[in-house]
């Protein structure tokens, strides 16, 4: 059973963070809340500090803190390393495109440069599939398995996975993306700094020693049969994290939310430092540590750590930290999912509706009951990450092509791009489940290079048009 003092700090902590959050909120000049520009985006409101903690805490959650120590090793830094550059592709390339384009969506931009709605929906459609199917409940599953390997908890793993479910929707349908980003920052000063102090006490823990850890578990080089071969950062990684921090409606919408393309920009570009100079070492070295106090014993790695070297009430404020984290997480992509689904595909395919925040609220609490079902299909996987990494793979570079080709080629039909982004879905679910020649990121690149291609392909052969390299990334440049 948890500590009394645990119990207590926890409870205060969590409740302070709301009602900063509220205090926070309320002084924003009010706007239209039932309008999808105040809802969906803060009506452009957030400062770069509100931007650069959203996307740090929104990717920094159980998936990662749990995930990537559940690995013990350090070169699952590797991820955390290529975000860096992932977000300076955000703040340089992508960003100035959306901004120019007054975009709400990420994927309104391939509306407007493709000139159809179609595509929008089907890329909204994946991103959706995503959401729902992947990432809501690994992160819910994570969230509680942490609570429970750390604090000693009885409760079953799916009682606490509903809790999290609830008070993460009511966060997203009551707030918006104001609310969101606010207690995401609060947040993440708490979870950041803990974290660092974990990592210091766990180093302390083993007297800074790493003698008698294998040393496959603290090279930074990868062989063949690690999660990230070396030569994988060579060919997928760079094009995972562009989709990730460039595309993935969850993290842009961030970004998209400031006054203007300079604060956006000083916010992702606050987040990369974050991303450089913290997040790697939080990610890994606890988990490394555990391995060599308690073995190998993956997902539980990093809440029994945290068990073992915090004191009681440090040990509750930071199971708040991570309670937080995971709320936020889930929020977030609730938000964004609601986003996709009203902007997207209700008002392009059953028309304009009067109160956004009612339908959100509808489509939040649908996704959050799949979200709940899927629990106990992560919570059979040996790594909740290498699952995650490898499953999204199915969506993220198909959906990258279409992207690539949008902003790349003038004269596409958006037809050709939706062939080519559903036969690279084929193409990475053949290669990745089925036959399985190469390490799955090595697929991811084989299936951009293919989407791309087929998209290219099918435009001159079906359709009859030849594409021409766009010159700019401005104006949008419909197909002919």
């Amino acid at each position: 059973m948890p500590n009394p003092a645990q119990a207590t700090i926890f409870i205060v902590i969590t409740a302070l963070i709301g009602f900063l959050t509220y205090l926070q909120c309320r002084k924003a000049e009010a706007g239209d809340r039932s309008s999808g520009h105040d809802y969906f985006l803060a009506n452009g409101g957030l400062s770069w500090y509100f931007v650069a903690g959203s996307i740090t805490l929104t990717n920094l959650s159980t998936d990662q803190l749990v995930g990537m120590n559940g690995n013990q090793m350090l070169l699952l830094a590797w991820w955390e390393l290529a975000a860096v550059c992932g977000l300076f592709i955000l703040a340089f390339i992508f960003l100035p495109i959306y901004y120019r384009n007054d975009c709400t969506t990420t994927t309104e931009l391939l509306q407007k440069k493709y000139n159809d709605k179609h595509i929008r929906a089907v890329i909204s459609v994946l991103f959706l599939l995503g959401n729902i199917f992947i990432f809501l409940p690994a992160i819910l599953y994570g969230g509680s398995l942490f609570l429970q390997s750390m604090a000693n908890i009885e409760v079953p793993i799916m009682v606490m996975a509903v809790a999290f479910a609830i008070v993460g929707a009511a966060y997203a349908i009551l707030g918006g993306l104001r609310a969101v980003a606010v207690s995401d920052t609060y947040s993440g000063v708490l979870v950041l700094s803990l974290a660092l102090l974990v990592v210091f006490l766990s180093l302390q823990a083993i007297d800074f020693d790493f003698s008698g850890i294998p040393p496959e578990r603290l090279t930074l080089i990868g062989d063949s049969e690690s999660p990230i071969p070396w030569h994988t950062l060579l060919t997928g990684m760079i094009f995972i994290q562009t989709f990730y921090w460039s595309t993935n409606q969850t993290i842009t919408q961030r970004a998209m939310a400031a006054p203007n393309i300079k604060e956006a920009q000083k916010g992702v570009i606050a987040a990369a430092g974050i991303r450089l100079l913290i997040v790697p070492i939080i990610i890994v070295v606890p988990g490394v540590v555990a391995y060599k106090l308690f073995g190998d014993i993956n997902d539980a790695a990093y809440g029994r750590i945290v068990g073992e070297v915090l004191p009681p009430w440090l040990a509750g404020a930071f199971a708040a930290g991570i309670a937080a984290a995971v709320l936020t997480t889930f929020n977030s992509i609730l938000n964004a999912s609601a986003a996709l689904y009203v902007c997207d595909l209700h008002e392009a395919y059953v028309g304009k509706t009067k109160n956004v925040r009612r339908l959100s609220g509808i489509v939040s609490i649908a996704m959050t009951i799949m979200a709940i079902a899927l629990v106990p299909i992560f919570a059979a996987q040996e790594s909740i990450i290498n699952f995650v990494q490898q499953l999204y793979g199915l969506l993220s570079m198909p959906i990258l092509s279409a992207f690539i080709v949008g902003l790349a080629f003038k004269n596409v039909d958006a037809k050709a791009a939706i062939v080519g982004v559903i036969s690279g879905v084929a193409l990475y679910w053949f290669l990745s489940f089925q036959w399985t020649p190469v390490h799955y990121i090595h697929a991811m690149f084989f299936t951009l290079i293919f989407s791309v291609g087929m998209s290219l392909l099918v435009n001159r052969l079906v359709f009859g048009n030849r594409a021409s390299l766009a010159i700019g990334g401005g104006d949008p440049a419909p197909a002919e």
